[in-house]
């Protein structure tokens, strides 16, 4: 029996199984002692979905997974993400599954492929909360039959390591490669050169050298901020002089190669108060993803304005997002640029919206391009007293 009223969706069906069935279809799988026994055992999380979507079965392990207000004996009758916490599955009247982000979830898609018939494994990934947590799993489905009603047995195993893994081996330690090999090569030009040629390659150096503590900068601050270590230290700052310092470091980098990053003339010089490193680091980040989306000969522009006793920054270029790609842009992992990468957009919320107090939001189309912006308070008045937030004196 499902419930009569029909609920809007951008993707998979709404309609929701009435109580009574989510009910009688749980004692269904608490009279098989197999189930009882064999889900707690493995390490992962084992769901058992209804042709609704809705859980009628979870062994003990989604416990490491719930959000803290969430029980494990609370989940019966939700919907996997409604479970998790995931931001979008209370975004539409229908719940999970049903919004356009829901389009790009590998959680929804291998449960409807399993109702299809189909067993079916992908990947999630699940932003959750206003501090922007990130979860990423392996999700395995498989169609069974209990007593003629058809369900999907839904495992779930936790990547998120797997991913920083990826991350660490193709990205940071490919970067940093490629740096330390370009100090190596100037370093023996600077012992051969001539006197003429020693202050160039001196300067080389020196920008490799601040390029390699940048990218080196760039992990430390990631891996600090997923596990609420940051310390922030707040401090008076100017605007357009972060601005500057961003084209400064970024003008020479390989990034830029046969690309032009420059300050809008209409930006303007605000006051502020904040962490100038993590918000170096937020700006640093959206000109480096916006020199890579650009083809050679194009601009990126970098501008802020004031707004509402706030400051925005924004970061233009000429291209144009599809559709499919902004539905993921925040996303732990997801990157057009292949696999262990990805990690831009998501440092860029995750910093801005966690630890800064602020906003992101980006528009695109093909006539106007894409801009990011980030919005913060100009001095935030309750720094001290932020719960889980170190603040150095």
């Amino acid at each position: 029996m499902t419930t009569k009223k029909k609920s809007p969706t951008e993707f998979a069906p709404a309609e929701r199984a009435a109580p009574e069935s989510i009910e009688r279809q749980a004692r269904l799988f608490d009279a098989r002692k197999l189930l009882g026994l064999l889900p707690d055992a493995v390490p992962c999380v084992v769901l058992v979905v209804n042709q609704q979507r809705q859980i009628v079965f979870a062994n003990e392990r989604v416990t490491d997974l719930l959000p803290p207000e969430r029980q494990v004996k609370r989940v019966l009758g939700l919907r996997p993400g409604e479970a998790l916490g995931c931001t979008h599955a209370f975004e539409n009247e229908g719940g999970c599954g049903t919004s356009e982000f829901c389009r790009t979830c590998g959680a929804v898609g291998a449960v409807l492929a399993s109702q299809n018939g189909n067993a079916n494994t992908r990947e999630c990934r699940i932003t959750r909360g206003k501090g922007s947590e990130a979860l990423e799993f392996r999700v395995w489905t498989t169609p069974v039959a209990i007593d003629g009603e058809a369900f999907t047995i839904f495992a779930a195993l936790d990547i998120a390591h797997e991913k920083r893994r990826e991350a660490l081996e193709r990205t940071f330690l490919h970067d940093i490669y490629n740096v330390a090999y370009g100090l190596s090569w100037y370093g023996d030009f600077l012992k051969n050169a001539a006197p003429d040629k020693v202050g160039e390659h001196a300067d080389t150096i020196r920008r490799l050298t601040r390029e390699l503590i940048e990218e080196i900068d760039a992990q430390r601050v990631l891996l600090r901020a997923e596990t609420g270590e940051l310390v922030l230290t707040f401090e008076s700052m100017d605007s357009r002089r972060l601005l500057q310092e961003t084209v400064e470091l970024y003008s020479g980098h390989p990034v830029c190669h046969n690309r032009q990053l420059c300050i809008d003339d209409r930006a303007e010089s605000v006051p502020l108060v904040s962490d100038r490193t993590l918000l170096l680091r937020v700006l640093c980040n959206m000109a480096k993803n916006a020199l890579e989306a650009c083809r050679p000969g194009e601009t990126v522009t970098m501008s802020c304005v004031t707004q509402d006793d706030e400051v925005e920054f924004r970061v233009h270029n000429v291209g144009f997002i599809p559709r499919d790609v902004q539905l993921q842009i925040f996303q732990r992992s997801f990157s057009t640029k292949g696999r262990g990468r990805g990690l831009g957009t998501y440092s860029i919320r995750l910093l801005t919206e966690r630890y800064l107090k602020g906003s992101v939001s980006f528009t695109t189309s093909a006539e106007a391009g894409t801009m990011f912006r980030t919005r913060y308070p100009l001095a935030p008045d309750d720094r001290k007293s932020r719960p889980g937030l170190k603040v150095a004196p």
